[in-house]
């Protein structure tokens, strides 16, 4: 296999990662604000807010998969470009968006679902192209 060949399979794969853990996390930091309740903008009530959340286990697994997004992140565009990274990780947008309607069960508008499907035709534009255009040495495996 080329080290281009390479570099865009391992790039795109950690940009999956990137995409399956900002998804999960954020679901569950929603989770876990519905567990709350809604925040109150006075002293007492952030504190209470930081006090809750704290103690919410659903919250704190939901930083943990942010976490993860962090290092997968970090590790794509230590192989890859931002400007190649970046956009293909917004196919997390879509997922979001689809994730949003059958877990949390929101309503998304069709104006909302045309602009998800203009992401995913620039996603898909994004792919096919070199993932590094600046001359890093090859990535080791």
């Amino acid at each position: 296999m080329s080290h281009e060949r390479r570099l865009r399979f391992k790039t795109l794969f950690m940009v999956l990662l990137m995409v399956v853990c900002a998804n999960v996390g954020d679901l569950l930091l929603k989770r876990g604000m519905l567990q709350i309740g809604a925040v109150q903008v006075s002293l007492t009530g952030l504190w209470h807010a930081l006090l809750s959340t704290t103690h919410n286990g659903t919250i704190w697994l939901g930083i943990i998969f942010l976490t993860a997004f962090t290092l997968c992140y970090m590790t794509a565009v230590s192989w890859a470009d931002y400007s190649y990274v970046m956009p293909a990780g917004a196919f997390g947008y879509a997922v979001q968006t689809t994730l949003a309607v059958v877990i949390l069960h929101e309503m998304v508008t069709p104006k909302r679902w045309v602009g998800v499907v203009l992401i995913c035709i620039g996603v898909l534009l994004v792919g096919q192209t070199k993932p590094s255009t600046t001359n890093v040495p090859p990535v080791a495996s």
